[in-house]
């Protein structure tokens, strides 16, 4: 009885140290990616919310993670798992970038990026042009900035995330209260999406 208690404390413990994980990749591109579009576009505020981060960055971070974990459990070798990496991480940021894009238009009624000038427009949101980029970028993440990341992402207070956790939710709160009807066009999309 008392082995199986501490294999269940320890498998608790590994389960809240990989939420930790995700979390704080979370926040860490989310910043990063926030920084990359403001110097790259100068003209314009990087993403929706008030605070210093865009999501998708973090949210496209974690996907690529996942996605490279996933081919890793086929152990390619690197030249096959680079180029499905790269494909893959593509077409799946594409659709990201696209559901985000509508999401936006739809709650808030505002467009923040279109690409009817980029090379092979799809639809509104995305195009060929900046899936190649995201399939470089995903190439980029996995084999140069997670190696950097990781030497210190785990180094990260437990109390830090849980002030960011705050700041983020105080951050979507304040967004949507101002930017949006809060009590109907957030409960309308919740259940659209559903």
């Amino acid at each position: 009885m008392m082995e199986y208690c501490l294999n269940f404390v320890i498998l608790e413990h590994n389960i809240m140290v990989i939420h930790l994980y995700y979390l704080n990749i979370f926040f860490l591109f989310s910043f990063l990616g926030h920084i990359v579009e403001n110097l790259t576009y100068t003209n314009v505020d990087s993403g929706i919310l008030f605070g210093a981060w865009t999501p998708i960055y973090g949210i496209g971070s974690i996907i690529i993670i996942l996605i490279n974990k996933y081919l890793d459990r086929f152990l390619f070798k690197w030249y096959l798992k680079i180029p499905l990496l790269f494909i893959i991480s593509s077409f799946i940021l594409a659709i990201v970038e696209s559901i985000g894009g509508y999401y936006i238009e739809y709650v808030f009624g505002r467009i923040f990026w279109s690409y009817p000038d980029h090379f092979i427009p799809i639809g509104k949101y995305t195009s060929v042009q900046m899936m190649i980029l995201w399939g470089f970028s995903s190439v980029l993440l996995i084999y140069v900035l997670v190696p950097l990341v990781n030497r210190f992402i785990d180094k990260i207070p437990t109390y830090v995330t849980k002030f960011l956790i705050l700041l983020f939710i105080a951050d979507m709160i304040y967004t949507y209260s101002r930017l949006a009807n809060i009590f109907t066009k957030f409960f309308i999309s919740f259940f659209y999406f559903i």
